[in-house]
């Protein structure tokens, strides 16, 4: 039996993808795929909730089922992930986060500050409910993820959930043909250790969807379930019913990563921060540090000596690939700075910045149409996507960046990306993209974090 997660990934791809599998692909794939038969105590989930009454010590608290004793750590790990949900996000952690945000004024560094401190704290011994708050773009997808790695990392089962996608699930499970019941689905989600729900109120404001929101907030309420809720739309714009679960402070902690107007929302989307122009071009990219090996000096000379080329003539795409800290943002950054010099326009963007971005524009009181953010981004003389695969892995974001891709790679757009991780999945119509030599040039850079070198450089 297939865990909620596998079915979840499986059924967003299907919608991403609606080309008719080649019979003999499907055939081969579940000819070698390895069939592991579930838990008959657990039923594969690999916890348990004992059946005590409300008040009890044990209540509501997740007990790892006796197969999980059996498995290596490693084995452990990798099952929660693939039950979680998370997909890329799965790569994000506190070790990658910035503690102060990205940019942005005093205030709002203080307030991100204090929400990583926090979710910190709340990843060792998740107790009652977080809730993040903020406008798009404020870090707090990615404070839950981190969270959520966290977690998994010390053997507790998560999910994550991106409401609107779960909804349609939920609604999904009522064909006779689904792989889960709507019963069966819907208590998972109820009733898992530690559920996250990313972007709530975003979704189709249906009686339905409204109603069955209320049954799972208020099932782990009464439970007293660790629960962890980001979302976009002030707390007191939400129904009375959901605001009052949110705002009982016995179980839940709010904590604001600040709102902007909405014509502040969509203001320099696109636009690159003056400080970031200043700190990272191509006079103070270092790359003769004596701490580094001889390897990683010859690949970070080699990247600069690359971006310098494009910068002169940009052609087709330029992928920078590797950690953070490697430089990659840097660079791409030093190209920017060197074509703005020239009077020539670029759009910069945080690829899950973009995506929230044209969610908002759906927004009756967004200032930007949705049509013509998107065409902006898919028609730019020079487009940057920075950390290709921090995105939200739903199928509505696969979908918007598989749009800009193709439109760009037909038109031999010129292109910058930074990924930490290039996609190699077979099929994957994006991973096809960035791997046609014919259009893409791959700049792996293999270096330390410079943000723990200590050698004080610029480079990022």
């Amino acid at each position: 039996m297939e865990s909620l997660g596998e079915i979840l990934k499986r059924l967003q791809q299907q919608s991403i993808d609606a080309r008719p599998a080649n019979a003999h692909e499907i055939l081969a794939s579940v000819e070698t795929e390895q069939i592991v038969p579930p838990c008959q105590i657990c039923g594969g989930r690999g916890w348990l909730r004992r059946n005590v009454i409300i008040g009890h010590a044990d209540f509501g608290r997740a007990q790892p089922c006796e197969c999980q004793l059996e498995m290596s750590e490693d084995q452990r790990l990798s099952r929660l992930r693939r039950y979680s949900n998370m997909g890329v996000l799965s790569q994000l952690n506190f070790g990658d986060t910035i503690p102060d945000g990205r940019g942005g004024t005093v205030e709002t560094k203080q307030k991100f500050r204090f929400a990583f401190d926090t979710a910190i704290s709340y990843s060792s011994e998740p107790k009652g409910w977080l809730v993040l708050t903020g406008s798009s773009g404020t870090g707090k997808t990615h404070l839950a993820a981190a969270i959520a790695n966290r977690c998994m990392e010390r053997g507790q089962p998560v999910f994550f959930a991106f409401v609107p996608d779960l909804l349609d699930h939920l609604r999904a499970s009522f064909n006779p043909e689904h792989e889960l019941s709507y019963d069966e689905l819907f208590e998972q989600v109820k009733s898992i250790p530690l559920l996250i729900l990313d972007d709530l109120g975003s979704q189709s404001a249906t009686t339905w969807a409204d109603e069955k929101l209320f049954q799972v907030l208020n099932h782990r309420y009464v439970s007293g379930l660790p629960t962890v809720i980001t979302t976009n739309t002030p707390i007191d714009d939400m129904d009375e019913r959901t605001k009052s679960r949110l705002e009982d402070s016995l179980v839940a902690k709010i904590f604001d990563l600040g709102f902007h107007a909405s014509n502040k929302i969509l203001t320099g989307i696109g636009e690159i921060p003056s400080s970031m122009l200043q700190m990272m071009n191509f006079e103070n990219f270092k790359f003769d540090n004596k701490t580094l090996h001889q390897s990683e000096k010859q690949t970070l000379e080699a990247s600069f000596r690359m971006a310098q080329a494009y910068a002169k003539d940009p052609d087709g795409w330029l992928v920078f690939l590797g950690n953070s800290g490697t430089g990659k943002t840097h660079l791409s950054i030093s190209i920017a700075k060197s074509q703005l010099d020239s009077g020539k326009e670029v759009f910069f963007t945080f690829v899950p910045d973009l995506l929230d971005h044209l969610r908002y524009t759906f927004s009756p009181d967004s200032r930007v149409t949705y049509d013509g953010l998107f065409e902006k981004v898919k028609r730019t003389p020079l487009l940057i996507l920075d950390d290709l695969g921090a995105e939200s892995a739903t199928p509505w974001a696969h979908e918007k960046l598989y749009q800009i891709i193709v439109q760009r790679h037909n038109e031999r757009l010129p292109t910058i990306i930074t990924t930490r991780n290039l996609p190699s999945t077979q099929g994957d119509p994006i991973a096809s993209r960035l791997n046609d030599p014919r259009v893409v040039q791959v700049m792996p850079i293999e270096a330390p974090d410079y943000r723990n070198s200590g050698s004080g450089s610029a480079r990022q």
